[in-house]
């Protein structure tokens, strides 16, 4: 195929031959691979920049969504891109094998650094989904920031940079440039553009952004930072949202509103921590889609009501293929039981075969978990309808998931089907991804305030 650069992309890709850093805040969709790999070619055939780049990406991404758009288009095609993945053995033999370019998931990028140790010869690096390196405590970010300094060129690239709220651009920055825009600390960021949020004597659970800070910092890194909307540079078909009720029979309700009275009421308002938080939440959640695990992790079934709710959205889908998220694994076998009863060709994501045969036409409804499929993945021209059987707190991989369809060469519009309990955590979590907010605080004022409301009924 040939590739003709929309003039965003020309723009994006010439603004990568020229610095040694950038980070390119693109909307999922505009084409960040294909800017990525023309720029790389370029520096490395007609330019002699570079001599061996390294792309760290998400793990499916890794596997075959570079070596796919290697060979998509044709200016691309004599690129050897080579993964760095699989058992030790298969990684050094990548490792070994002379290519123009080496992918490896972010999960190894521990090991990779591990391992070439003081012999890191990786000229340029192009961190695909940079948010994932979002957190300064993690090992992935603490391993190359050991590296830092061996890399002259650096490419970030993420639809979603700061998906938690300000305090996620820290770590990305300071892999782009050191620390000269935003401080050498994270303490020294925070200090300069935040004042603490919610705590309690021992620990601050977050901060909160000064007034005037958001344009500080924009100001302070626009220049090694570009950010684009696809709306702004692409005529996209509409994202229609589609909120289904769905009702609890008397027995669903009742068992739903013990566990969350019992649960909630172990836990005071004013000392909801986060892990406590996350505990409360993915109970309720359970429960909302039907079924619940118990302490030997075994999934117990409570109610088929969110599940009958699916199978009648299915239905009234008339044959349309429909690419559905869950949340929970026992979420997964129970879709499956369901959809085994009707005519539908049924898939579980799991490699990029499946991207393909989805395109194909060769099955009906893709299921997939929002953090193994939201990256990457051209799945427009399989289908335009997207179900949430089980939402995500996580705005980033929200929205990552539902840009599988919502993408270049999507020609109907997309609609994004949410199945919700009727007075259930769903709402909460709903309405916390709409507004875009930082979700840990959304999770923690929705338990609030269901806990307020529990302590009125006793009253």
């Amino acid at each position: 195929m040939r590739f003709e650069p929309y003039p965003y992309q020309q723009y994006c890709i010439d603004r990568i031959i020229e610095n040694m850093m950038v980070g390119l805040f693109l909307e999922q969709g505009l084409g960040k691979t294909v800017i990525t790999l023309t720029a790389l070619r370029e520096l490395r055939y007609n330019r002699w920049k570079v001599a061996k780049p390294l792309i760290i990406a998400p793990k499916k991404v890794a596997e075959a969504t570079w070596t796919t758009e290697a060979k998509k288009w044709d200016h691309l095609k004599g690129m050897r891109i080579v993964p760095i993945l699989g058992t030790l053995q298969q990684r050094l033999r990548a490792l070994a094998t002379p290519a123009d370019a080496y992918v490896i998931n972010r999960e190894n990028t521990q090991w990779l650094v591990d391992y070439c140790k003081n012999d890191w010869d990786f000229d340029m690096l192009v961190l695909d989904e940079s948010s994932s390196f979002k957190n300064s405590r993690s090992k992935r970010f603490k391993a190359l920031k050991l590296v830092r300094n061996r890399i002259n060129r650096i490419v970030e690239l993420t639809g979603t940079p700061a998906s938690n709220g300000l305090e996620d651009l820290w770590a990305q920055i300071y892999l782009l440039n050191g620390g000269a825009r935003l401080g050498r600390t994270i303490s020294t960021y925070r200090d300069i553009y935040f004042v603490p949020g919610k705590r309690n004597q021992t620990t601050i659970f977050n901060y909160e952004p000064k007034e005037g800070s958001f344009e500080m910092i924009k100001q302070a890194i626009s220049d090694i930072c570009i950010s684009m909307k696809s709306e702004d540079y692409l005529t996209l078909p509409d994202m229609i949202y589609d909120d289904m009720p769905v009702a609890l029979s008397s027995q669903a309700k009742k068992a739903y509103e013990q566990l969350e009275k019992e649960l909630l009421l172990q836990v005071d308002t004013e000392t909801i921590t986060a892990t406590s938080a996350g505990v409360l939440t993915g109970k309720l959640l359970q429960l909302c889609n039907g079924a619940i695990y118990n302490d030997e992790h075994k999934a117990v079934k409570i109610h088929d009501c969110k599940i009958d709710a699916f199978i009648e959205l299915i239905e009234q889908l008339n044959g349309q293929n429909a690419l559905v998220f869950y949340n929970f694994q026992h979420d997964k076998e129970r879709l499956i039981e369901a959809l085994s009863k009707t005519k539908l060709r049924t898939r579980i994501y799991s490699n990029a075969q499946d991207e393909v045969d989805w395109t194909a036409g060769k099955f009906d409804v893709l299921l997939a978990h929002p953090a193994s499929c939201g990256y990457g993945l051209n799945l427009q021209q399989g289908g335009h309808h997207v179900i949430w059987f089980g939402l995500t707190w996580s705005l980033e991989q929200y929205e990552q998931a539902n840009k599988r369809l919502h993408r270049q060469g999507q020609a109907q519009p997309v609609m994004i089907h949410h199945l919700l309990v009727q007075g259930g955590m769903d709402e909460s979590v709903v309405e916390a991804l709409k507004s875009k907010g930082d979700m840990q605080n959304a999770l923690m004022s929705a338990l609030k305030a269901r806990v307020k409301s529990l302590n009125k009924l006793d009253k």
